[in-house]
């Protein structure tokens, strides 16, 4: 497996900047361009490693620069290279992160003759088929819509030279991890590969292990809090009165651009719905979603054309939006990982931004497991003349849920400031007129 511990000289280049890199001049022309100066500590242990042409396994959290560890060594290895031949395969587990990728490759290779193409379903194959037939030098693929490819003979690998495992973790996550190895084994033994992953799984290990050779291994550590920068605030609500909530919060003006989370495509779709009918628009991203809806929604985001967007987690890692002012968990993750992962969307590129947990009474044990993961009590608070007593509606059709004033005002969370909405009112969820049961019947029954 090679080297088993950090690289030990990350600290010089990242002192130097990326001038210290061993990067050609164009490619350090656009990454001025984008506005970088320093690399993170995955960059600065990995890029010197990949420049030289070594395999290569880099893990670090989400967020922290993979994909421009990785693109920076293929540009740079490939500058002297015939062109209109395949000559590097990134292999990434969804859509949006092909896509992502590919348009960040653009950025950084601007200023050189490399072109590269995201190969992915949901879209037609003939553009994809000129690509992987010599049209580009790089390809960005997910592994399912390039087995397609393989199995009409539409692709030409013999001039390989790197292959970039991206996400490996979450390809197995997404059962990936079979047909990326039908496709390493296709591909020519002489290569250089490179394995990013935000953990190891035994499974990761053992595919490493298999097509990897004499990796150098570059970990950065785990933190255990959320992005630098992220305000944190927790607002208690029974369950069926979430939206409406919801709501209340969006009547907040500072509110500009809000990622909303959560925990099923059921779930998403409903809230959307909810959210229309009230007057207040939203994008939708989930797995359901065709590609063109996913891009439509995604892209009317970025440009503020939507202040909203609906997601389940398939947008919590990976995705890159700059300027998120908020990000609302509509329903607590089971996991303090994936929450990690969700408020990391917002503070993005050293801004900050805030980051609100609804935390109904059967989801406290789950939030104190994520309080507990970012060593962090974090704030409560209530929405002052919103209406928590409200009882659970009858099973059946009806209109938007009522709502109280609007709220006015962003709330601060632990050590970020003093509320503006006074103190927190009580650590738990006010109690719903009606048992429990009834409650979650409701909510099975379609109604929050």
């Amino acid at each position: 497996m090679g080297d088993d511990k950090a690289s030990p000289d990350t600290g010089a280049h990242e002192g130097e900047g990326f001038s210290g890199m061993p990067l050609h001049a164009k490619l350090k022309a656009g990454i001025r361009e984008l506005g970088y100066t320093i690399p993170t500590p995955i960059q600065a242990g990995t890029i010197p490693e990949a420049v030289g042409g070594r395999d290569l396994i880099g893990t670090a959290q989400t967020g922290t620069g993979k994909t421009a560890a990785f693109l920076l060594p293929i540009l740079e290895r490939l500058l002297d290279q015939q062109t209109g031949r395949t000559l590097a395969l990134v292999l990434t587990p969804t859509r949006e992160l092909a896509i992502q990728a590919e348009g960040f490759l653009k950025q950084l290779g601007r200023h050189t003759h490399l072109r590269g193409t995201a190969v992915y379903g949901g879209v037609g194959m003939d553009d994809q088929r000129r690509a992987l037939r010599g049209g580009s030098e790089i390809i960005i693929a997910t592994p399912g819509r390039l087995l397609d490819h393989m199995s009409r003979g539409y692709v030409d690998f013999r001039n390989l030279r790197i292959l970039v495992l991206d996400e490996a973790d979450r390809m197995l996550d997404m059962g990936f991890l079979p047909d990326v190895r039908r496709i390493l084994n296709e591909l020519p033994r002489q290569r250089q590969t490179m394995l990013f992953s935000a953990t190891m799984p035994p499974e990761v290990v053992r595919l490493a292990r298999d097509f990897l050779h004499d990796p150098k291994t570059v970990h950065v550590a785990a933190t255990t809090a959320a992005a630098v920068g992220v305000a944190h605030l927790a607002l208690p609500v029974p369950q069926h009165l979430k939206a409406a909530l919801l709501r209340e919060l969006l009547a907040d003006t500072t509110m500009t651009s809000v990622l909303v989370f959560t925990r099923t495509k059921h779930r998403a779709d409903r809230l959307a719905r909810h959210l229309s009918l009230w007057g207040v628009e939203a994008g939708i991203i989930h797995g359901d979603r065709s590609q063109a809806q996913r891009v439509k929604a995604l892209e009317s985001f970025r440009s503020g054309r939507h202040r909203i967007l609906v997601a389940t987690d398939i947008a919590a890692r990976g995705i890159d939006v700059e300027g998120v002012s908020h990000v609302v968990n509509f329903d607590v993750p089971n996991e303090p990982d994936v929450y990690i992962h969700r408020v990391g969307r917002t503070a993005r590129a050293q801004r900050s931004g805030d980051a609100f947990t609804l935390v109904s009474r059967e989801e406290e044990d789950d939030f104190d497991r994520i309080e507990q993961r970012l060593g962090l009590e974090i704030r409560r608070a209530t929405i002052p003349g919103f209406n928590y007593q409200e009882a659970a509606p009858p099973p059946g059709p009806r209109g938007p849920p009522r709502g109280g004033r609007s709220f006015g005002g962003r709330g601060r969370p632990s050590g970020g400031g003093r509320d503006r909405r006074g103190p927190p009112r009580d650590r738990r969820a006010p109690p719903a007129r009606g048992r429990r049961g009834d409650e979650r019947g409701h909510e099975r029954r379609g109604n929050w």
